[in-house]
């Protein structure tokens, strides 16, 4: 019997995916968790076997909750399941360790065939999104562009962020500027939607 964990804040989703899933004769849900820290807990607690991760979840993201459990449990698999399938995310969940990477539009029957996959050692990630990743190819944004781009998004004024990122007001006008011009944005407003929409932030 195969040990699942099923991490997602939406209620209803991890609700039907359970019940789903439960129907499987190799496939047991052992525990449910709608944060990411709690995932972590869950997980050790009950030493899964898969832990089936939203990306998004308050607390920690899948591929943080992948990262901590490689340590902390390595025998455990983990599948990231998103509606939010971006290019970047696909490359850091794959270099978190994680061996299978879904969108929520994905069948029940799907979802178990992967379980199954990534339990006995292989790997799945989904045709599409690896397509578009590969198409995509890498961020150009160096680590500390991508941490100022991030602070930039709430539209931070570029003294608050020097404050949050621990640099001069200088600094941080040169890595924003350097990050528009590597993503062509016209101002730092487009290039966070631009890195927002390739998964780079």
């Amino acid at each position: 019997m195969i040990r699942v964990l099923l991490a997602d804040d939406e209620h209803l989703i991890r609700t039907a995916l359970a019940q789903m899933l439960e129907l499987e004769d190799d496939l047991t849900i052992v525990a449910e968790a709608a944060q990411g820290d709690v995932a972590i807990k869950l997980a050790i607690e009950h030493a899964v076997d898969v832990a089936v991760l939203d990306l998004q979840m308050p607390g920690k993201d899948g591929i943080a909750v992948a990262e901590q459990l490689a340590k902390d449990l390595p025998a455990c698999r983990c599948v990231i399941v998103t509606s939010h399938g971006r290019p970047g995310h696909l490359k850091r969940a794959l270099a978190a360790g994680v061996r299978g990477f879904l969108p929520k539009t994905t069948s029940a029957v799907t979802l178990a065939s992967v379980v199954r996959t990534v339990h006995a050692g292989g790997r799945h990630v989904d045709p599409e999104l690896a397509a578009e990743a590969i198409a995509a190819g890498d961020s150009p944004l160096t680590p500390r562009e991508a941490d100022v781009l991030e602070l930039a998004a709430s539209g931070a004024p570029i003294d608050e962020i020097a404050d949050r990122a621990a640099l001069s007001p200088g600094t941080v006008r040169n890595y924003l500027s350097s990050a528009m011009n590597k993503l062509n944005a016209a101002n730092r407003h487009e290039a966070v939607a631009v890195a927002r929409r390739m998964g780079w932030i």
